[in-house]
């Protein structure tokens, strides 16, 4: 098995690439900003096909593609996983906000599997996984922007796969909550026995990025009860906006995921 991380210097794509090297014959290529992260990381791993790219730049999908078809020929596995968040308010961060947002978490998505559709289709069966964010189904104030991206990401992954299926490429899709990072240790949750619940761990993601991936499944949420919140948001969205009438946390969600 051919296997795309990105973000993998860090955080869920770290956990993801150290998951996926323990598959039988997995062979690993991770992407991120940070190369001396990703060597260290393919050489504690026994090796993996390295390359250093920020997402957002115009050429990185094409470079990427070339060099997952001129190194590996094939591809069965693309976890999208870089991401980022900036708290702030609409009202005073405004649409740069919004923007940075989009560039990252959903348009440098969208541009990267394109890229590496074609290969995808041609190493059918294969698969997809977005890293999403409980974010993507249930918004809070302050991370609106961040929302915006992970709505998207959601709604275009649902897309995708009813697209993609016919080709033999599967699209999941894993929500991440509060999750332990080196970004985002969660301490304020983390050391409240009354919310300790509310966070989980990257190892745990990853293992629901398999279950969404090679397993097949269509998504998963990590901790798997904030499906609870997700199904009040459709059944019950009035309920739910008091119950976050807070208008924002000091805590902050998982953003992917790593550097992008």
């Amino acid at each position: 098995m051919i296997a795309l991380v990105t973000g993998a210097s860090s955080g869920i794509g770290e956990a993801t690439a150290r998951r996926l090297a323990r598959e039988p014959g997995a062979q690993l290529v991770l992407v991120a900003r940070r190369e001396d992260r990703l060597q260290a990381l393919a050489s504690e791993l026994g090796g993996a096909t390295v390359i250093a790219a920020d997402l957002t730049d115009p050429d990185a999908p094409a470079r990427i593609a070339r060099e997952v078809e001129q190194r590996h020929g094939r591809l069965d596995l693309l976890v999208n996983n870089a991401g980022s968040a900036w708290r702030g308010r609409f009202g005073e961060a405004g649409w740069d906000n919004v923007r940075r947002h989009m560039e990252l978490n959903f348009d440098a998505v969208a541009r990267l599997t394109e890229a590496l559709l074609p290969i995808l289709r041609r190493s059918a069966p294969s698969s997809i996984v977005n890293v999403c964010s409980t974010a993507g189904r249930v918004a809070r104030g302050n991370s609106g922007g961040y929302s915006a991206s992970k709505f998207a990401l959601a709604g275009w992954s649902d897309a995708l796969h009813l697209e993609e299926q016919s080709h033999g490429v599967h699209v999941g899709l894993v929500l991440p909550g509060f999750i332990t990072t080196e970004g985002f240790p969660q301490r304020e949750l983390v050391d409240s026995a009354r919310t300790r619940w509310m966070v989980s761990t990257p190892d745990k993601v990853a293992d629901a990025i398999v279950a969404a991936g090679p397993g097949g499944k269509a998504e998963r949420y990590v901790p798997r009860a904030y499906r609870i919140a997700a199904a009040m948001r459709t059944v019950a969205p009035g309920l739910l906006r008091r119950v976050l009438g807070g208008g924002g946390t000091a805590m902050t969600p998982a953003t992917g995921h790593g550097d992008s």
